[in-house]
């Protein structure tokens, strides 16, 4: 088992991360090889510096470079270690780096970080199916928001669950603005050398804005001026970049359930909040703003492709649909700002087509959870606070799988 080091200070608070810790830990002891994935300023750097005995090499220097231009001479200098190679990308060719690792350094425990999934990166000649685990650092979850002091959950959905964010005094919108042109600048360029800025940054201001909600490409086309097939490559580009997520629908044989058309939902709620210009929250607001943070939370616990939303074609719609596990009957989870406010038709519409299965509701206003039956379904009505306890319990005997974007 891997030690870990001790508290990191980070724009004046002290924290650990212990879930991710614990996350990089099990996946360090089934593979040798780990793919730290993450948006720009999730932290992915500061987290690898608090790991102990890690030695942390970052590839946006010469001499770092020009050490790993001998794979083989580099890894055997490195003995039994835990090494962490930071913006592995930088590297002529890292993919070469992370196969000679897995294949032939079984004893050397490598964590190459990256701000998207690997398959992305043009210099990766090989996506090292089967040599790696891969773990996606997402905005602050419940465990991070325990480690950092409890920020309010008020704070957490109108600042984002970045840390700087996050952490920093109030809101600051040169650095929502600094980091999208980092995106820019550093992810996009140099991922898919995308030609027109102001067409796909408007795309990604409209995308983010209507977060949550169905998508249509061609509505997105004519806004930004460009082709219906120019905003799908967009949207992939955005999905790569774990910059916005594709939630497919959930649907079983029924020609009467929506079987094709997603839902989009932006990385963290922080941009959401900026992009529509919202310098407080609202109490109507709560219920959308916690939609993200459920899904954020979901995707710390469970698979992405284990993660559905559902809708008919009478507009009955349930949040979040889940498979925890294989064969596993489909979870259905609705988050409500205000447990009273909920409203079980669409709850009811889902089972009447998938009829077993447990049914919560995810609440800002309960302090404890508890059990009734509603519509005529037992429903577990659950506050946030206490959403991630619940999700251990649904996973294979609260084990929690590794996430890959």
């Amino acid at each position: 088992m891997i030690a870990f080091g001790t508290t990191k200070r980070y724009y004046g608070f002290m924290f650990e991360r212990h879930f991710w810790k614990g996350r990089i830990a099990r996946l360090l002891e089934r593979r040798n090889v780990l793919w730290l994935a993450g948006v720009r300023r999730s932290g992915k750097t500061t987290l690898c510096h608090s790991l102990e005995g890690a030695q942390v090499f970052d590839c946006e220097l010469p001499r770092v470079r020009r050490a790993l231009e001998d794979p083989e001479l580099f890894l055997r200098g490195v003995g039994h270690a835990t090494i962490v190679l930071d913006e592995i990308h930088r590297l002529l060719n890292p993919s070469e780096v992370l196969k000679i690792a897995a294949d032939h350094f079984p004893q050397v425990k490598v964590i190459a970080t990256g701000s998207s999934t690997l398959a992305a990166r043009r210099k990766f000649r090989d996506t090292l199916t089967g040599r790696k685990n891969t773990l996606w650092l997402l905005p602050a979850v419940l465990a991070d928001l325990r480690d950092f002091g409890r920020p309010s959950l008020d704070a957490r959905m109108l600042h984002g669950g970045l840390p700087p964010f996050l952490l920093g005094e109030g809101l600051d919108d040169a650095a929502y603005r600094e980091w999208i042109d980092s995106f820019w600048a550093k992810d996009l360029q140099e991922l898919f050398a995308v030609e027109r800025k102001a067409a796909f940054l408007k795309f990604m201001e409209l995308l983010l804005r209507q977060s949550g909600e169905l998508f249509e490409a061609t509505p997105f086309a004519a806004a930004c001026e460009v082709s219906r097939q120019t905003i799908v490559n967009y949207l992939e580009i955005l999905s790569t970049t774990l910059t916005a997520t594709v939630l497919r629908p959930y649907a079983g044989a029924s020609q009467a359930e929506i079987k094709s058309q997603p839902k989009v939902y932006a990385f963290d709620t922080g941009f959401v909040c900026y992009f529509r210009e919202w310098t407080s929250l609202r109490a109507e607001d709560g219920g959308h703003l916690l939609e993200h943070l459920v899904l954020n939370e979901l995707f710390a616990h469970l698979p992405p492709e284990r993660i559905f939303y559902w809708r008919d074609k009478q507009r009955h719609e349930v949040d979040f649909v889940v498979r925890p596990m294989r064969g596993a009957k489909p979870v259905a989870i609705e988050a409500k700002s205000r447990s009273t406010a909920f409203d079980s038709s669409g709850l009811r519409a889902f089972r009447g087509r998938h009829p077993e299965g447990p049914n919560l509701v995810v609440c800002l206003d309960l302090a404890e959870p508890s059990t009734r039956r509603v519509g005529g379904l037992e429903v577990r009505f659950v506050p946030f606070a206490h959403f991630d306890e619940e999700l251990v319990t649904l996973t294979a005997g609260g084990k929690q799988p590794p996430t890959t974007p």
